[in-house]
Formats: C-alpha cells, sequence, structure tokens
C-alpha cells in the first residue's frame, strides 16, 4: 500500500511525500477511537452524576450530543489546529497534507471529517477503504472531497522551523520597513516559499532566495544583517506584511 506521492512545487520543484500505508491509518485510527471513548465515558458519568443532583434530562441530552459531536470535534480540532495530526496520526508518524503537499487549513479538515459518515457506508468504513484501494493517492472519500492526503512524517530534520505566520511577533519585524511597495502577489509567492524552505533542497533555497527574496528586499530596502540568514527575515516581512493586511 505505501507508496510516493510526487509534487511539482511552485518553485518548479520536485517534492516527493510517502503516502501512509493503511496499516497506519488503522493503527492511527484505533489510538484515536480509545481516546474519544475513554474521553466520552468519563464525560458520561460526570454527567450522570450532575444529573442525579440536578436535571437529569439535561444530563441525558449532553451525553446524546457528545456522543454524535465529540469524534467529529476531536478529528476536526485537532487535525486543524494541529497541522493535520491526531494523537494516533503522531504516534503513527502520519499527517495529513493538502494534496499539493502544503499544510492542510482549518476548512480542509472540516471537510474530510464531515465526511467520514458517508465513508462508513454500508458497514464500517466499507467506502473509505474502498475508496483507498481504488485511488492513486489513497484518498477516501473525505480526503477527495476537502483535497487532502495522508503522509508519513519526512524523516529529516530541517534546519529551519516552518514560517510562524500567526504567532506573536517575529523579532526581526525592527528591520522590516515599509511594505507600502510590496504587491499581495509578492507577499503569498515569499510565504509560500517560507512554508516550503524545510523541503526545498540547498541549491533551490539558494537560487530563490536570490531570485525572489532578493528583488522583494530591494524593493522595500530591507538590509542584510551580519550572520542572519535571509529566510529569517522573510519570515519577518511575512509577518508584518500579514497583520498590516489583516492577512493573518
Amino acid at each position: 500500500m505505501d507508496q510516493d506521492l510526487t509534487i511539482l512545487s511552485p518553485e518548479k520543484t520536485i517534492l516527493t511525500y510517502r503516502l501512509a500505508g493503511l496499516g497506519s491509518r488503522v493503527g492511527a485510527h484505533i489510538i484515536d477511537v480509545l481516546l474519544i471513548t475513554a474521553t466520552f465515558i468519563g464525560v458520561s458519568l460526570v454527567s450522570s452524576i450532575a444529573g442525579m443532583v440536578l436535571d437529569r434530562y439535561l444530563a441525558s441530552g449532553l451525553i446524546l450530543f457528545l456522543a454524535f459531536a465529540l469524534p467529529f470535534a476531536y478529528f476536526i480540532f485537532l487535525e486543524g489546529l494541529w497541522n493535520g495530526q491526531t494523537v494516533g496520526k503522531r504516534a503513527f508518524g502520519i499527517r495529513v497534507r493538502m494534496s499539493d503537499g502544503t499544510p492542510i487549513t482549518f476548512l480542509a479538515a472540516l471537510g474530510r471529517n464531515i465526511m467520514r459518515p458517508a465513508d462508513m457506508l454500508p458497514g464500517p468504513y466499507f467506502v473509505g477503504l474502498l475508496a483507498i484501494f481504488t485511488n492513486p493517492r489513497s484518498q477516501r472519500v473525505g480526503d477527495l472531497i476537502a483535497g487532502t492526503v495522508v503522509c508519513y512524517e519526512k524523516r529529516t530534520v530541517p534546519k529551519f522551523a516552518v514560517a510562524p505566520h500567526t504567532v506573536g511577533f517575529h523579532p526581526l519585524e525592527s528591520h522590516i520597513g515599509d511594505l507600502r511597495k510590496v504587491t499581495a502577489e509578492e507577499y503569498y509567492a515569499l510565504r509560500r516559499f517560507c512554508d516550503r524552505f524545510p523541503e526545498l533542497t540547498p541549491d533551490t533555497q539558494n537560487r530563490m532566495i536570490k531570485e525572489l527574496w532578493q528583488p522583494i528586499a530591494n524593493k522595500a530596502d530591507v538590509p542584510s544583517l551580519p550572520n542572519v540568514h535571509p529566510i529569517y527575515l522573510a519570515e519577518a516581512m511575512v509577518m508584518k506584511y500579514g497583520r498590516e493586511k489583516g492577512l493573518l
């Protein structure tokens, strides 16, 4: 079942991801189901005890609501906010990505998990398994709808972290001046480059810094700093521009 997904990135670089095998996906799902079940049992016990003291109908309604909503909420929020992983997926070293190799979006996490009932028809994951075995990217119905794939984690350790677009202020933002000359197209290209930087080869990294980052830096009068790699300045520009334009 294990196979490679090859993608041509916007930087004209070939990226390869190893699609997760059925065993890893099933194992991760079992861990997640056990965690969901344990959480449901714990909350149900608390609700039942509270129902003896307060309102048993309210407690029963809460238990029924949790039985329906908890599985969806677990997968949607963990995959959407934890970069495509749940506890089970992290344990098995797999991650959900967009089909173009970029990090999963919250909307995609919502879509792929809302469609879980379709994957389970007419029996436990019958349609989902059928889709995985007949799809060249091993996508279940939810993946096809959301445009996502499940891949193994990269084994190499990157030198640079993914650009932290939504986390506080970048420490180098003080070196980024007036961004009025920077266009939205340049911002999105630079942001995509920062996101993909750890996965690019050193030659491609250097070429993109010269061809993409340097012209934008020159336009915005961003100086080169001694002993500071240009990717950090690029991340600082991405964060500052995104915050000023309300794009974060």
